[in-house]
């Protein structure tokens, strides 16, 4: 969250200044950044296996998007950027809708659940350059300074007392403890990183040694005796992880997750790849209470697919919408004898208003859409030998796009498809179907 650089030791002043130049470069940063966004897929495995499914993009925000938690197993809040500012959004992942937590004239970063409270906790910047842990009531929104004699980059919290968080010293981030009950913070270590966690089943949080530049650590603390202790060396220059229930750790590099089981098998083994789903440069991963869901921020990479009827046949089933005022359904077959096959109708007003039968064919190493559109008596708008053509334009993991028409995957049950309509005027209108199996 915060940019540092080697620097002569400061006076308070100084420090003051320091820390208000660092969050204004750490402001441009956020907005000269790639364009982060917030995945979702529901986790399962078998026989050691990890296998990612129902894949989403929960934020499809242009900006910043970063720093998801669960609040529970159905929601998950994290930041994103609006109006030129960072606050914190909620996601409803049973029914995919989307609200503000807050309406602040400053930043919101990094939101927690606080333990056994209906509240939650995150670190506000605001104008003018003043950074603070605040609390949010989830019923109201209402804030409230909960530390603010620390300046906290990133924390988590051990229980609903205390506090476990990486704070900014001089030119690196120092491992602290708060205790809200005593008021104290006791500092306990030096070069750390911002991944903090609490672990499954234990009195203890990790974090991460950064103490020698080019080994990383994961290392415990335990918060009442400030002990701390070597769990493992990290991936390569890799700092975000997450803890399993089961005690194993999964951190990604290079659009690839990886597992490391302190108790089983402690070394660092490929488990599932984010990069077959157009994912890289995978920053922060956290993973539901249940365990069945995981979320991850990265960036979008539109990975060209071969174009094969097998890459795309996750159009398959029956789709159900609403467009042109009316109710749609379209029913696309499995790909069979080099093609896929599909009808359409629009009912309006309790009435057909027209038909559609459309195919994809494989053509010369390539694949075309073909339609034909009827009227609700069945007599065609085409002549006889005529069809609509929308040759192919490229494949990516979750969007197939032809000249006119595409179709994007949001998950296993939802799809998006966009089609280019001709106006009178000579202007062209995209429209947009939204389905669902």
């Amino acid at each position: 969250m915060i940019l540092f650089s080697k620097l002569e030791p400061l006076n308070n002043e100084s420090m003051r200044l320091l820390i208000i130049v660092i969050l204004i470069l750490f402001n441009f940063q956020v907005k000269a950044q790639s364009n982060t966004e917030v995945f979702l897929f529901d986790l399962s495995t078998e026989d050691g296996v990890f296998i990612l499914s129902n894949f989403k993009n929960i934020s499809e925000n242009e900006g910043y998007d970063n720093q998801p938690s669960f609040l529970d197993n159905n929601t998950i809040l994290f930041a994103s950027t609006r109006n030129g500012q960072t606050d914190i959004l909620k996601y409803d992942l049973k029914y995919n809708l989307k609200s503000w937590l807050n309406f602040s004239e400053g930043s919101e970063y990094s939101p927690l659940k606080i333990p056994k409270k209906n509240a939650v906790t995150a670190i506000r910047l605001d104008k003018d350059g003043t950074q603070v842990l605040r609390t949010y009531d989830l019923k109201n929104g209402e804030s409230e300074k909960l530390i603010d004699d620390i300046v906290i980059g990133y924390h988590t919290w051990f229980n609903e007392n205390i506090l476990v968080s990486s704070v900014l010293e001089d030119d690196y981030l120092s491992l602290y403890v708060s205790n809200l009950n005593t008021h104290k913070n006791q500092k306990i270590d030096e070069y750390i990183g911002r991944s903090l966690h609490k672990i499954p089943n234990t009195e203890l949080v990790s974090y991460i040694s950064k103490k020698i530049d080019s080994t990383w650590v994961i290392k415990s603390l335990n918060p009442i005796t400030f002990e701390t202790k070597l769990i493992t060396k990290t991936l390569p220059l890799t700092e975000d992880m997450c803890w399993l229930s089961d005690g194993s750790i999964l951190m990604a590099k290079d659009g690839i997750l990886y597992r490391y089981q302190t108790k089983k098998d402690p070394t660092w083994r490929e488990v599932a790849l984010f990069k077959n789903f157009g994912i890289n440069n995978i920053s922060r991963l956290t993973v539901s209470p249940d365990g069945k869901k995981i979320s991850v921020v990265g960036e979008m990479v539109n990975i060209k697919l071969e174009p094969k009827l097998e890459n795309i046949k996750w159009i398959a089933g029956n789709w159900k919408g609403e467009a042109f005022g009316g109710q749609t359904e379209e029913n696309w077959s499995e790909p069979s004898g080099g093609s896929m096959m599909a009808t359409f109708k629009l009912i309006d007003n309790n009435k057909v208003a027209f038909y559609e039968i459309e195919i994809i064919r494989e053509v010369e190493n390539s694949l075309i859409l073909q339609l034909k559109h009827f009227d609700n008596d069945l007599k065609g708008w085409e002549t006889k030998d005529e069809t609509v053509d929308f040759p192919l334009k490229e494949i990516t993991a979750n969007k197939v796009v032809f000249e006119g028409m595409t179709f994007e995957k949001i998950n296993d049950n939802e799809m998006n498809v966009y089609v280019d309509i001709h106006q009178k005027d000579g202007s062209i209108e995209t429209v947009k179907f939204n389905y669902k199996k």
